[in-house]
């Protein structure tokens, strides 16, 4: 039996690029639709961790992404009065292992050009339906695509077609959001790190270094601030110049940076959602990324989790070929690893992102002291790297990548650059 397929792709962000590239390397014919009428990154920066990282080294992207991306060690959250809340370093897993910050759009374009013009790429089709037990599309032109043996719903958190699947446990917006831009990083000192200032719960500010794109030698830092989505139309009807004063107040060591903003133009918007499916699969419909596990971006998993569920689908693919127990097989891998994520993202959200004071409060004092427990510590330092799965268990970092993720990338010329 030919073990090839032919697969749609709802979606071209990062699981849906993941996914073309893995399957169509499997020799698989892929289909690839995107709504948008030009392909493109939505978002200004994120971090990728080790779990997300040893997906782009098994794909050969490493060196690629480590060309442009920043090296980020340690993430610091404290108070304007100079007060840490979270201080965490990833050394205290492995002294090989580190984030890497970068740009939506960096990663965006290594994985187009890695797909090479594999999969043929249908931009500007919004599929409005999907036929689960025949894997026919329909698109919002009245149009008729497939069929399919196999349909991947990647189209991202507010998803059109995860309720095709079945089985919601919960879908919701929340109530926070936040504004997000790049900035040059110039001289921050902080190279190598996630900073984030807090206001209890109701304020935060963030800065990431997140490196260079193609194209574009200038390296950036991914700023965002958090506010309540129904405040986003107060924040512009004020006017720039009292938030600016705020920002400058609450940070001063930033300041240089914040001198960069001067228009809201320059900020987008950006809401998040909460869902949580029973099943992540019906018929010949199958969720990825987003759409299976959409959750709040206070962990910072969402780009990662993508990598891991296309990595998670290829690999049942090729073990169980055609049918329901490749689609099982993948579900039960996938929701092992996120639904400890998608517990703690529930619960973590408010302590930075509510009105609760006290919960804040809270936080203040018990953060800190809660990361220097021996046990605490190594489950928040595996949470944070993307390597806890389930409440006890890991997910496992192959020998061979940490040692790649510890060697300093070789430059142009042979040499190699620090990533201290």
């Amino acid at each position: 039996m030919d073990p090839r397929m032919r697969i749609a792709v709802i979606g071209y962000g990062t699981a849906g690029q993941a996914l073309a590239i893995l399957l169509s390397r499997d020799e698989h014919h892929v289909d690839i639709f995107e709504r948008a009428p030009r392909p493109g990154p939505v978002g200004a920066g994120f971090l990728l961790q080790p779990s997300g990282l040893q997906v782009l080294w098994q794909m050969g992207l490493l060196d690629a992404v480590r060309a442009h991306a920043a090296p980020v060690h340690r993430l610091h959250g404290d108070t304007p009065c100079g007060r840490a809340v979270m201080d965490m370093g990833y050394d205290g897993l492995d002294a090989r292992l580190h984030g890497l910050g970068m740009q939506r759009g960096a990663l965006f374009q290594l994985l187009d050009q890695a797909r090479d013009g594999l999969g043929q790429l249908h931009a500007g089709v919004t599929i409005a339906s999907v036929d689960h037990e025949r894997g026919l599309l329909h698109d919002g032109e009245g149009r008729q695509h497939g069929p399919y043996d196999l349909v991947i719903a990647a189209d991202g958190s507010a998803s059109a077609l995860r309720a095709q699947v079945g089985g919601t446990s919960l879908d919701r917006v929340y109530p926070w959001g936040a504004l997000w831009c790049l900035l040059p990083a110039e001289d921050w000192p902080h190279v190598s790190e996630l900073r984030q200032r807090y206001v209890a719960a109701r304020k935060m500010i963030g800065l990431l270094p997140v490196g260079t794109r193609p194209g574009d030698a200038t390296p950036r830092l991914s700023f965002f601030w958090s506010l309540p989505r129904e405040d986003f139309a107060r924040w512009e009807a004020d006017g720039l110049q009292p938030w600016l004063d705020e920002l400058h107040a609450l940070w001063p060591e930033a300041s240089p940076r914040f001198a960069h903003l001067q228009q809201a133009g320059q900020l987008a918007r950006a809401s998040y959602r909460d869902a949580v499916m029973r099943r992540w699969h019906n018929g010949r419909l199958v969720l990825a990324g987003d759409a299976a596990h959409s959750m709040s971006p206070q962990l910072g998993q969402g780009v990662n989790m993508a990598l891991l569920d296309a990595l998670a689908l290829r690999d049942a693919l090729r073990v169980h070929g055609k049918g329901e127990a490749a689609l099982q097989a993948y579900q039960a891998q996938r929701r092992a690893h996120v639904a400890v994520y998608h517990y703690w993202s529930r619960w973590l959200t408010p302590l930075f992102q509510s009105d609760r004071d006290a919960w804040s409060k809270a936080r203040d004092v018990l953060l800190g002291p809660m990361g220097r427990l021996p046990g605490g510590r190594g489950h928040m330092l595996r949470v944070l790297s993307g390597t806890q799965r389930g409440w006890l268990g890991k997910l496992p970092l192959d020998p061979a990548f940490i040692d790649a993720l510890g060697t300093p990338p070789a430059t142009a010329d042979g040499g190699a650059l620090s990533v201290a």
